[in-house]
């Protein structure tokens, strides 16, 4: 358990707090509609107000973090800030992948929700029109705000349409629309086989955020769910007014029809820091990519694995740690990440790729792998570079006890080809004791 704590503690602190930092929002914002100011909303829409805005909260928040984990620049300058201070913090931004996740989850999971509970909002708002009562509350708040008068209540203003038109025709419904579309196609995308099998469906498709937030940042213009403003809560307080509807705003009543308005846009306000830095991010990257870098040697290893080994003027790396490449002539788009296998001395830096997807099919066969001569050095393809990027194994030499895993796999050759070697598992320990 005193392993774990230390290994893990950290861990489980930030999901707790990041999970509380949910709740408290879902739970602020499903009281604050419960307030008399949005009383008269209510008796539109029922508890279908709060549950829709409660998770709206949540989107926020999270939409606002999903961007951080995969601005792996800015989370290289943050592990090398704090290595010095605490190795186990930075370890946590090893985990940024996992984190991303765990986040597009809860954007998810708070998505369904927010949609649900809208599509019943509107089912809601079309049954107070269809139901043409005068001595109904619902049918009276959605006559308010008829003509020019831009105080209305009910974002569906005539019996004659049907939810499905108003949903196309608003801001936050089509807005509303595409971006759930584009998050489902991100996050279908997304599943591990497809990612492992079909690696340019997933990057192609991932780009699909760039839709998801700019419509997200417009969603909230439409300003369609609407409470009661604060001078019109003076002159028509709910508990008083509520039950004299019908003489509403007529000479002797001291209950003026109420007015409403949307809430200000506020989404914008959460996620432009994090877009700024994704912005700041993609620069540097392409900076990065416009830096040349020269193949010196190819070596084909057996097993379709192709080990690069190239040169870019400034380029310093420590053990552990691991490059983003494209190669234009391949994909113009596709960055693809690869441990550097090179020691930190040699006049190089190499990686070694293992032939899997298109991808790395078409950088093996522009490198010529599939040519049984030597390619010429002006031949070889151009390759971009970002990094190097750190990973735990950066700090092999500041623990007192190192784990060090590896394998090997052949084959004798023998005359007899019936016979074949058996797999058998070797085990080494070694203990090294310094004497400095």
């Amino acid at each position: 358990m005193g392993n774990f704590a230390a290994n893990e503690g950290l861990s489980v602190f930030v999901i707790l707090v990041w999970l509380g930092i949910n709740a408290y929002l879902f739970v602020q914002f499903y009281m604050n509609f419960l307030t008399e100011r949005w009383f008269y909303t209510r008796v539109l829409l029922g508890d279908a107000l709060s549950w829709a805005r409660a998770p709206a909260a949540c989107l926020n928040f999270n939409c606002m973090l999903i961007l951080l984990p995969v601005c792996r620049n800015l989370l290289s300058f943050l592990r090398g800030s704090i290595q010095c201070c605490s190795r186990t913090a930075a370890r946590q931004l090893d985990r940024n992948i996992t984190f991303h996740k765990l986040v597009a989850y809860m954007i998810a999971f708070h998505t369904a929700v927010h949609i649900i509970a809208h599509l019943f909002n509107f089912e809601w708002f079309m049954g107070a029109q269809l139901y043409r009562n005068s001595s109904s509350l619902p049918f009276v708040l959605s006559q308010i705000g008829t003509g020019d008068n831009a105080s209305y209540l009910n974002p569906i203003r005539t019996d004659q349409t049907n939810p499905t038109i108003v949903m196309f025709t608003t801001i936050a419904g089509l807005t509303g629309v595409v971006i759930t579309l584009a998050l489902i196609l991100i996050i279908t995308s997304s599943m591990e086989v497809i990612r492992r099998s079909y690696f340019e469906v997933f990057w192609y498709t991932h780009h699909l955020f760039i839709i998801f937030f700019i419509g997200l940042v417009f969603h909230g213009f439409g300003r369609i769910v609407r409470g009661q403003t604060a001078t019109s809560l003076l002159e028509n307080k709910p508990s008083q007014c509520k039950d004299q509807f019908e003489s509403w705003g007529m000479n002797g009543t001291f209950c003026p029809k109420p007015e409403f308005a949307g809430n200000p846009p506020m989404t914008w306000k959460w996620v432009v820091g994090p877009m700024i830095l994704y912005v700041c991010e993609r620069l540097v990257r392409f900076y990065r990519s416009q830096q040349k870098v020269v193949i010196t040697k190819v070596v084909m290893h057996p097993s379709k694995t192709l080990e690069l080994q190239m040169k870019r003027k400034g380029f310093s790396m420590e053990v552990g740690q691991y490059v983003f490449m494209q190669c234009p002539c391949v994909s113009q788009l596709e960055w693809h990440p690869f441990t550097l296998t090179s020691a930190p001395e040699e006049d190089h830096f190499s990686v070694h790729i293992r032939i899997v997807g298109d991808w790395t099919q078409g950088l093996y066969e522009a490198c010529g792998g599939d040519k049984n001569e030597t390619q010429e050095a002006w031949k070889l393809p151009k390759m971009a570079i970002d990094g190097p990027f750190g990973t735990a194994s950066e700090d092999v030499f500041g623990y007192e006890v190192v784990m060090l895993v590896g394998s090997v796999w052949y084959k004798h050759i023998q005359e007899n080809q019936n016979v074949f070697t058996k797999k058998c598992n070797v085990h080494l320990f070694s203990t090294l004791t310094s004497f400095f």
